[in-house]
């Protein structure tokens, strides 16, 4: 591990770490364009130039790794210079498009011209033209090639991380430009990243392209629903212009750095499966079924009506379908309220997919739920989702609690599902967005979805991760577990949960698995299951049992 001195700063960094890098440690700036740390070292931009004593010219950051005794100079007159003449050659042929380009607000040209540029011009000739403007080069990509400046980050994104090769520089000198190689298009499962990775306005995403201008944007952690990887991501959201994007509050989602789960990257299938969250089909005000029709009443008599409903059930009767889409601290409080107070003996969470979802190698995951984990080990799974259908159809249920599935689109035989929607006496169904299955229900309770909410999720290899809430709930929606909360005590049971912290807390002491976290210790990266605080694993691993203990 080499020390090294960084703008007058010690520091001791790990091998093979680079200048850039390095400086980030002592809270020094190297700009930078096709550097990008999770992907190969290009270095062609050269704006991350530094001055090295003793060095006879000025080095790039990127490409160089930090060795023992180096002192680096970070801003000095001479390298100050360099990084002004170098925005200026990349300035020569681009176009004056910021007030019409989505980059606009996060462009590192723009970034870097305002801290180490602002030159006088020099360029009096008219900029090249390059033919493709505003062309899209795949379903979720457009592409101006006059904005690019040759940086190659999503070239070698398709080339390293999506392995799918369709991007090139063609041609040489000013003509050089980014295309797509003929015959091609861009159109693999991440092509979403090369807009996150484009430091420019050259490839921008056709869903966002001109709905909202990104200085309006809030933004808030939260974990991917799409699949049981959890990846990290980022919502952004507009509360204040309802007249941008038709309405939509959620207008993109990003991804967000974890190095163990993600990396740098989300899929395409999770990046734009947000739509939902704003969709006209949102569930806004509860329903009860009332003189042959579906009537919107308050929550008071919609909770009641349930309640006389389920209290009327004995517990053989009552069948309760919850959902991996829920967080933990939901399906805790399914768990409590249908099981451990009201001995519910039919209660399962995994209906089969009507077909296998999609996997890869990488990210993606076939099981499209991303909290599968935590119902298991929270256990759930006290039935079958087969049996309770058969129990509703056969009548030998009267009432059945569905949480957001739709049965009429799952991999369940479609006779069975129909008796059994027909068979129940009352049908409650608990979700966000209207479906097949809700048409089916004698009573409708309006859910919140993972954007209007908090709580945890675990992911398929036991990293329990938190969500947070970035939008209001939509209409009169509210979180399940707020539903549950509300629910238990119109069946006069003592329950006063006032937040989720509350409920992981009671969660983590009663699910072993859970024991030992808290939100504090889940961070913004999330911990495993099974998670043994430092003290407690000193002491385990000094008396060799701390293998056994991770086991159990």
């Amino acid at each position: 591990m080499p020390t090294l001195t960084i703008d007058g700063i010690e520091v001791t960094v790990p091998d093979k770490t680079n200048l850039i890098e390095a400086a980030k440690m002592v809270g020094a700036e190297i700009p930078h364009y096709c550097y990008h740390p999770g992907l190969s070292v290009a270095g062609n931009c050269r704006m991350c130039l530094v001055e090295i004593e003793k060095a006879p010219k000025l080095a790039i950051g990127c490409f160089t790794p930090c060795q023992e005794g180096m002192v680096v100079h970070t801003s000095t007159e001479k390298v100050l210079q360099a990084r002004k003449d170098v925005l200026e050659f990349l300035l020569i042929n681009h176009p004056l498009d910021c007030p019409v380009c989505d980059q606009a607000g996060e462009c590192w040209l723009q970034i870097y011209y305002m801290k180490h540029g602002q030159y006088e011009s020099r360029m009096m000739e008219d900029k090249i033209k390059k033919h493709k403007k505003a062309t899209a080069i795949g379903p979720t990509v457009t592409l101006d090639q006059e904005r690019c400046i040759l940086c190659a980050r999503c070239v070698r994104f398709c080339d390293e991380i999506s392995k799918t090769s369709e991007l090139g520089i063609f041609n040489r000198g000013n003509h050089a430009e980014l295309d797509v190689f003929p015959g091609k298009e861009l159109n693999n499962k991440y092509s979403g990243n090369v807009v996150d990775i484009c430091p420019v306005g050259a490839l921008t995403d056709r869903d966002f392209r001109f709905q909202c201008r990104v200085w309006y944007l809030d933004t808030q952690d939260s974990i991917c629903p799409g699949c049981s990887r959890g990846c990290n991501i980022q919502v952004h959201y507009n509360l204040d212009r309802p007249h941008h994007a038709e309405g939509r509050r959620v207008l993109r989602l990003k991804p967000r750095f974890n190095p163990e789960v993600n990396k740098y990257w989300i899929c395409d299938e999770g990046r734009y499966g947000y739509k939902f969250i704003d969709d006209e089909s949102r569930i806004l005000m509860p329903q009860v079924m009332r003189n042959g029709g579906m009537e919107f009443v308050s929550w008071d008599e919609a909770l009641k009506a349930s309640a006389e409903k389920i209290k009327a059930s004995i517990p053989e009767e009552l069948g309760v379908l919850a959902s991996p889409q829920l967080t933990n601290e939901e399906l805790y409080l399914i768990r409590k309220l249908f099981v451990e107070e009201l001995g519910a003996t039919q209660v399962e969470f995994r209906v089969p997919p009507k077909e296998e979802g999609y996997s890869d190698d990488y990210l993606v995951k076939a099981d499209k739920n991303p909290n599968t984990k935590g119902a298991e080990e929270i256990g759930l799974a006290v039935g079958s989702a087969e049996e309770i259908l058969k129990a509703a159809a056969e009548k030998k249920l009267s009432a059945l609690v569905i949480f957001v599935h739709n049965l009429v689109n799952s991999g369940l035989d479609d006779s069975l599902v129909k008796a059994a929607l027909e068979g129940v006496e009352t049908l409650i169904f608990i979700g966000s967005n209207f479906s097949d299955t809700s048409e089916k229900a004698n009573v409708i309770l309006p859910s919140a979805t993972y954007a209007e909410k908090s709580g945890t999720f675990a992911n398929s290899e036991g990293r329990v991760q938190r969500i947070h809430e970035a939008v209001p709930p939509l209409g009169e929606s509210l979180p399940e577990w707020q539903i549950l909360n509300e629910l238990a005590r119109a069946l006069g049971l003592d329950w006063d949960y006032q937040g989720t912290e509350h409920i992981f807390a009671e969660l983590a002491k009663d699910v072993p698995a859970f024991a030992n976290l808290t939100y504090e210790i889940l961070g913004d990266q999330g911990q495993t299951l099974g998670y043994v605080p430092p003290a407690e694993e000193e002491a385990l691993v000094e008396h060799g049992e701390l293998e056994a203990v991770r086991a159990t």
